[in-house]
């Protein structure tokens, strides 16, 4: 631990590039039917140009943690910000669904490299007594920007195109890399081992099951080529899986998950919650803003502005929850967010019909900002708490892995969902004209396509409900003062230097 005099500089310079990449999570759900519009492409396209971003984000976190350290953190989290910032000029300027896809495919990978990097600095320069409300600053980031992403692409597509939800990020970018470079202090490197063989296993198995998930719909759940089913690709994703498992569990080297972590009862809860939130937050957003925009008519901004109380509660109560957290058992405060989510996704789903008065979508939308202060930071602060120092930095990237995991099951899912309901409430024929690309919507499809997406909104209210039955179960955190005290001793008994572990 490398702790600075003045730590919190260098968090905001981190936290400015954070946001910005989690903002891309979910900025792109508002544009999508302007995309569809503007590249004359499907739904289930489209919808690719998440799923690609999130898949290439999430895959690579295991590793990139570790390239931190063997390469200094401030190296790779500017090496990624540069990655990034080019991608999303590279997006902005794609004539073509493909070239989109390809180049959120690079900002993902740029993204991976940075995030690890955040929480492995927090982690080195605050003190143990310090780092509680830099964590808390951390998840909140986390949070708000899954909100702030929807409200701010709709601003930018009304304003001046959907491009711009790219091009954006170019002088964000210039900013947070001259922030990053001045205030961001060079830390010690440290040698790793890198488990090339996990990252295979790994990135196969995630991308088959994802690649199945969301196109299983466009080959009626068979056939994709000669002895190729869907299901096939689905199957060998899962294998690939636990042969990742078993691969981490005898491998006598480095492994990217230190299966050992998940014996600590609230880091497992605690990543199986965050997986449900991962989910939901991706899914619930797509079939809201194909309501809004074409079954009501509105226009990107009027669709993102329907999210301000969910933003507003979400950003005022944040604070507040950060201080409840510290004076209760963070799983009261968890289990509460995640049912009042699933009330106002479920309320939400009850409302979507072509005729509804749209000022009642407000409600559940308030509700679902105070559900989301509840959620981010009681869980980020209940995965590591009860860790050593030693296994706080690997612990922090399984749970960021995990949290982008759920994101990418969660796209692949809704679009899974969407492409099924579609397909059942419109008639026979009438699939095209919903999910093409003219940027209108006949009325005689209104009710079906209203239905199709309030039937989809169910999936993530269903979907956090497995965070709220993993969050009752949280042990009461222990002090952060005992863990490091026993540390502390077991580190004189054995004689051994503050290494990595």
């Amino acid at each position: 631990m490398e702790v600075v005099a003045k730590p919190w500089p260098a968090l905001w310079a981190l936290v400015l590039g954070f946001f910005m990449i989690l903002v891309d999570s979910t900025i792109v759900s508002v544009a999508n039917p302007k995309i569809m519009e503007g590249l004359n492409t499907d739904i289930n396209s489209v919808i690719w140009a998440t799923s690609a971003y999130l898949l290439a984000y999430a895959v690579p976190l295991l590793v990139t943690g570790r390239l931190g350290d063997k390469y200094g953190p401030k190296n790779l989290y500017l090496s990624g910000l540069t990655v990034f910032t080019l991608a999303s000029l590279w997006c902005g300027f794609s004539g073509d669904i493909r070239t989109l896809i390809i180049a959120r495919v690079v900002q993902g990978l740029g993204a991976a490299m940075m995030t690890p990097q955040t929480m492995a600095i927090i982690t080195r320069i605050f003190a143990p007594d310090k780092r509680g409300p830099a964590m808390g600053l951390w998840g909140a980031t986390a949070g708000v920007a899954m909100l702030v992403g929807p409200i701010a692409g709709g601003i930018l597509v009304d304003g001046l195109g959907w491009e711009w939800i790219f091009f954006v990020n170019v002088p964000v970018g210039i900013v947070a890399f001259v922030l990053a470079w001045r205030l961001v202090p060079t830390l010690a490197t440290h040698e790793h081992k890198f488990d090339w063989l996990g990252v295979l296993l790994s990135s196969a198995g995630l991308f088959l099951v994802v690649f199945g998930i969301q196109e299983g719909e466009s080959f009626d759940w068979g056939v994709i080529a000669g002895p190729i089913t869907v299901w096939s690709l689905i199957v060998a994703g899962i294998l690939f899986l636990v042969a990742f498992v078993w691969w981490q569990a005898v491998n006598k080297g480095e492994p990217l998950v230190p299966l050992h972590l998940f014996k600590v009862r609230n880091f497992s809860l605690a990543n199986i919650a965050i997986t449900s939130m991962g989910f939901s937050v991706t899914a619930m957003s797509l079939p809201l803003f194909f309501y809004y925009q074409l079954v009501r008519g509105m226009t990107p901004t009027q669709s993102a502005l329907m999210m301000i109380p969910m933003a507003l509660l979400s950003g005022v109560l944040a604070p507040f929850v950060g201080k409840l957290v510290d004076a209760v058992n963070p799983r009261y405060v968890a289990f509460v967010g995640f049912i009042l989510m699933s009330i106002s996704l479920g309320w939400t789903a009850l409302l979507m019909t072509p005729d509804t008065p749209i000022w009642l979508f407000l409600l559940p939308s308030g509700l679902l900002g105070i559900a989301s202060s509840g959620i981010w930071a009681p869980l980020s602060t209940t995965a590591t708490r009860n860790l050593g120092p030693r296994e706080a930095g690997a612990g922090a990237g399984i749970y960021n892995t995990t949290r982008q995991i759920g994101a990418v099951l969660g796209s692949a899912a809704i679009a899974a969902l969407i492409s099924a309901r579609l397909a059942a409430e419109l008639p026979a024929g009438s699939t095209g004209s919903a999910a093409g690309g003219t940027g209108q919507l006949p009325e005689f499809l209104h009710a079906g396509f209203s239905a199709a997406m309030a039937q989809s909104t169910l999936l993530p209210a269903a979907a956090v409900l497995l965070g709220a039955a993993m969050a009752i179960f949280f042990a009461k955190p222990r002090d952060v003062t005992a863990i490091y005290a026993e540390f502390d001793q077991s580190e004189e008994k054995s004689g051994s230097a503050s290494q990595p572990h």
